[in-house]
């Protein structure tokens, strides 16, 4: 199958340039001053527009329009993939922790929702040559235009793309490594959870020899199949997690309530028929284990609840701790602290995001922290992995917040006009997508963000993380 990939990058200096055809000295020198008369009327015209911050929700006038602050930027990159990823997991790589030297190079696994069923796909993709936010200063004037072009494609970010057919559209996609194996669980929307390998495809991904050689077995063969499949759950679903302390367990939730714990022994997969079932029959949304206890889980549901488990225990018995009403309405998702494991967030169909403290959790209105920036429903939340007190959210209304807990009122610190009803806690606003449906940090690449929406993927870094 043949994937439409694209991949644009944003910079300072990758924009207004324009090529001129010079006959003759004279003419080179005349179209110089008239560039250089356009460029100081153009400058003139920009000093005389008043440029404001963009609050979501305001009102445009007819004359206004929305422009991107690259200064607000370490690093912004847009992709393409055709048919839109609703759900996608970052791949651990071996180029080492805490890269923040551009480029950046990074591994994705992520599932389409293609209009048609029968065309869906799993993409591995490689993402290389991430570069930062480049200034004009550093260009000489001196460069001709031919080595301008040349630099500019050297700039270019590219992404690589190993895909496997998958029937069904895929609701949520999550990947871990048991023993150098990548392995990917892909929750289906025909009801069925399954386990790929993916070495071949990140093999592939290497060199563009191998990635043409498995595209071609491929489209011959299209024989990658699943290493393990599970029918126990009889609708769909979306909660999925693998357990980061107990490499090899999973955890599946469908939209009838029912949780399965899986567990690789001696090489196989081992899925308990007996569901964790408290939140039936209301579909289970979300699904997180715990950080450091292998034998607990979190759970969040239609039915406004989130509760924690004991998987060690009996079906029956194993819900330890269950939040009532934890929203005013569904709760879509939930994750977990990896640096303080007391605290959870968790996003809902009322649009509130809400911190909570295990110490304190139980009964209602128990949450430490609530923020209501969002106008529409949370679909994603996630701490950061390197920061204790940050985490960022995701809605339906085109938005991805990046939140610092720690950050207090400075009452001594004015206030821009306009600014003042936004929480002190909220960092930056980021748009540009369309109805966003997922956000991951990268746990190797620290402040880099990867969201994907209805209009594709984005990787960027804001100058707050």
């Amino acid at each position: 199958m043949k994937l439409e990939i694209k991949m644009e990058s944003d910079s300072i200096n990758d924009h207004d340039m324009e090529d001129m055809e010079q006959s003759s000295e004279e003419d080179a020198d005349e179209s110089m001053e008239e560039e250089q008369e356009c460029e100081d009327n153009e400058n003139e015209d920009e000093n005389n527009i008043k440029k404001e911050v963009y609050l979501p929700g305001k009102s445009l006038e007819k004359d206004e329009k929305l422009t991107v602050d690259l200064s607000a930027y370490r690093m912004l990159h847009r992709a393409q993939t055709g048919a839109p990823c609703l759900s996608f997991d970052v791949i651990r790589d071996d180029f080492g922790a805490s890269r923040e030297t551009y480029p950046l190079s990074m591994y994705l696994v992520a599932g389409t929702q293609a209009a048609q069923t029968h065309v869906n796909n799993l993409l591995v993709m490689k993402m290389t040559n991430l570069t930062g936010i480049q200034n004009n200063d550093d260009d000489s004037d001196e460069e001709s235009s031919e080595d301008e072009d040349e630099d500019s494609a050297k700039k270019d970010p590219v992404m690589s793309v190993a895909s496997i057919k998958h029937q069904g559209c895929v609701n949520r996609i999550r990947c871990t490594q048991i023993s150098g194996t990548t392995i990917a669980a892909s929750w289906s929307e025909l009801g069925r959870v399954k386990l790929w390998n993916l070495d071949e495809q990140l093999k592939a991904l290497e060199d563009p020899v191998s990635l043409t050689a498995y595209n071609k077995k491929i489209d011959k063969q299209n024989d990658t199949k699943p290493i393990f499949i599970f029918k126990g759950h009889l609708v769909e679903g979306y909660g999925l997690d693998w357990c980061a302390t107990e490499p090899g367990t999973l955890a599946s939730g469908d939209c009838k309530g029912n949780i399965h714990i899986w567990r690789q022994t001696k090489g196989d997969w081992n899925v308990d028929q007996r569901p964790y079932n408290s939140h039936s029959p209301n579909s289970v949304e979300d699904l997180q284990w715990s950080p450091n206890e292998r034998h607990v889980l979190a759970s969040c549901s239609v039915d406004k609840s989130i509760k924690i488990w004991d998987t060690r225990v009996s079906p029956q018995s194993a819900c330890m701790l269950t939040t009532s009403d934890a929203h005013s309405s569904d709760v879509n998702v939930i994750s977990w602290n990896r640096k303080e494991s007391r605290f959870i967030v968790s996003g809902g169909d009322d649009g509130i995001v809400k911190i909570w403290d295990l110490r304190q959790f139980g009964g209602t209105n128990s949450a430490v922290a609530i923020f209501k920036q969002h106008t529409a429903p949370i679909t994603s939340v996630e701490w950061n992995p390197d920061e204790a007190t940050v985490f960022a959210s995701a809605g339906a209304d085109d938005q991805i917040a990046q939140w610092d807990l720690s950050v207090e009122v400075d009452e001594t610190e004015p206030v821009d006009e306009g600014l003042s009803d936004l929480p002190p806690q909220l960092l930056f606003i980021h748009q540009g997508q369309s109805d966003v449906k997922e956000l991951h940090w990268h746990p190797q690449c620290p402040g880099t963000m990867i969201s994907t929406a209805h209009s594709g993927f984005n990787v960027f870094r804001t100058i707050s993380v």
